[in-house]
């Protein structure tokens, strides 16, 4: 029998999103190290941008830009998505003094969880459902059989399609604190 979709999915989601957090810890241990903390406040600008120019995907997928293959843009999306990612926490760093980096960081994180859902999860556990349930069925279950048998598995897959929902307002909620810090920091900067 195969593994679980929660033991084939969602542990290697999970192993990503660590990654992410191991590697913002790792640079931010290296820039305390070597007494260049001021370089977290830069590497905020190049976070952003790089965030920024991931969403050509977007444009391309609206039709608002209309060069660029659809899929290739998704991959960069999701690999300069994680990267800006990582610069903006190392920014962040564990120096909040102020409730709207917080929240911020809390919309960045959820973000990026609900990005990788989308990217690794969904369509993966989605066919491997579709297989085990199909595996079972030419076993000689019926379909009520093997719907009961992989009861948890469908629960897991149809909890797993509700990160659209979840993902855009969240980055439309991303880019709204991201740019109201932008704003406090100048206006409040000496």
């Amino acid at each position: 029998m195969k593994p679980p979709i929660f033991i084939k999915q969602v542990l290697p989601f999970l192993f990503l999103y660590s990654l992410m957090i191991l590697v913002t810890l790792t640079i931010d241990f290296i820039l305390h190290y070597y007494h260049l903390v001021f370089v977290g406040w830069y590497l905020g600008f190049m976070g952003t941008f790089i965030i920024l120019y991931s969403f050509i995907y977007s444009l391309r997928k609206r039709k608002i830009i209309l060069s660029g293959s659809p899929k290739e843009l998704l991959k960069m999306h999701e690999y300069l998505a994680w990267i800006g990612s990582v610069l903006i926490l190392v920014h962040a760093g564990i120096h909040f003094n102020a409730l709207l980096p917080w929240v911020a960081i809390l919309m960045l994180l959820i973000n990026v969880a609900s990005g990788l859902v989308g990217k690794f999860l969904l369509k993966n556990a989605s066919l491997s459902l579709n297989a085990s349930r199909q595996e079972l069925i030419a076993s000689g279950m019926t379909l009520e059989e093997a719907d009961k048998n992989l009861f948890f598995d469908t629960i897991t897959v149809d909890a797993m399609k509700k990160w659209r929902v979840v993902h855009l307002p969240i980055a439309f909620t991303l880019g709204i604190l991201s740019l109201l810090h932008i704003i406090t920091v100048v206006i409040f900067s000496k």
